[in-house]
């Protein structure tokens, strides 16, 4: 027989790595997967030399002492080519080569039983709208929802109390279907029983077989303070019960921040409009402003104040969720123009104006002259 190149066999050069080793194995495996070439006995053996291959080059150990000594000295550590190779190299491929399970039986070996997983719980979501109010201090809240809990009269068995499950009649309990196919003996779930090897012959009647039935639920949750439009909160253990011993799903609460009356948010900063008078912008003022939390701040106008100018108040805003550090508070001047005016006030204005030397028809000069140099 000549002698055989594992290398060249896998088509990768000696220094590849085991990344790129197991991807050209990957590849190979596809092609010639006697699944895809019903029939082709040269397949057969092409598939055979690259999982040989592989079995040696994809082992580091294996790999280094082959590098160094050849097919002598992996026969010397007991290897004896196919019939002594280790099917187990497929479970790393099941995405390639399908629920074929058994396929270690090619090879002479006995591939092991597998049973399904107990299944987590499925997790639930929700939303709850609290108010801006509510999302800056904090709040317990009351919710309620629909979901699934265990069946009291089976416990989450699904059988009728006083029966148990029998074994599947379709796999004899195995949980596995076997079928001879050509070179291959092939494994597939029982679809009967998923795998379980189990059956319900009489099946739970509040429940009918299920092991669960569905329940409203009431839970008090609390908001902690700072939370924003869209965070999640997560319940553990609060979402819907999973196979039998296996852990609940958990519960995430989406948060929706209520649109306020007064107040805008922007991360943990407030922003506000404060309208005053054509006087107070003048002459300066000193405002009482309200805050979330009930109480009222003094802002203090100062004279000369120009209608959008915006005043910042340090540490006023909502507090952090993780630092606790708060946000500050922004407001926004708007100067009202009066719009009805006694006679009175009216001739007082225009004693104001020509005092100032101002002109009643005409723009103001300083506008003017910026206008004209960047026009020029």
């Amino acid at each position: 027989m000549a002698k055989k190149d594992y290398y060249e066999i896998l088509g990768v050069p000696r220094n590849a790595s085991q990344e790129e080793i197991k991807r050209v194995y990957r590849q190979l495996a596809l092609k010639y997967h006697p699944d895809r070439n019903p029939g082709k006995r040269e397949a057969e053996e092409l598939f055979k030399e690259a999982a040989e291959a592989y079995s040696v080059l994809g082992d580091p150990s294996k790999r280094s002492t082959y590098d160094r000594f050849g097919l002598e000295g992996l026969r010397g550590e007991g290897f004896t080519g196919f019939h002594g190779f280790d099917a187990s190299i497929f479970e790393d491929f099941e995405d390639i080569l399908g629920s074929f399970f058994g396929l270690g039986d090619i090879f002479g070996t006995r591939s092991r039983r597998r049973r399904p997983y107990p299944q987590k719980g499925r997790d639930l979501a929700l939303e709850l709208e609290v108010t801006l109010e509510e999302a800056a201090a904090g709040v317990e809240k009351e919710i309620s929802l629909n979901r699934a809990e265990p069946c009291p009269l089976c416990r989450g068995s699904g059988v009728q109390p006083g029966t148990r499950k029998a074994s599947c009649p379709t796999c004899q309990g195995r949980g596995q279907l076997r079928y001879q196919q050509g070179f291959f003996t092939i494994s597939r779930t029982c679809s009967h029983c998923d795998g379980s090897g189990e059956v319900i012959s009489s099946p739970c009647g509040e429940c009918r077989g299920s092991g669960k039935i569905r329940q409203k639920k009431t839970l008090k949750i609390r908001i902690p303070a700072g939370v924003d439009n869209g965070n999640r909160l997560r319940l553990e253990g609060e979402g819907e019960p999973g196979d039998t011993e296996s852990a609940r799903g958990d519960l995430y609460v989406v948060i929706r921040v209520a649109k306020h009356h007064f107040f805008e948010r922007e991360g943990d900063d407030l922003l506000c409009d404060i309208p005053i008078s054509f006087s107070q912008a003048a002459l300066g003022s000193s405002l009482e402003i309200p805050q979330l939390d009930g109480d009222s701040l003094k802002l203090s106008i100062p004279p000369g104040i120009q209608s959008g100018e915006v005043l910042k108040l340090k540490g006023r805003g909502i507090k952090d969720i993780q630092s606790n550090r708060r946000g500050d508070l922004y407001v926004k001047i708007l100067v009202k123009t009066p719009v009805k005016l006694t006679n009175e006030q009216k001739e007082l204005l225009k004693k104001f104006a020509e005092l100032r030397g101002e002109n009643l028809d005409e723009a103001d000069k300083s506008l003017l002259k910026k206008f004209r140099n960047i026009i020029h």
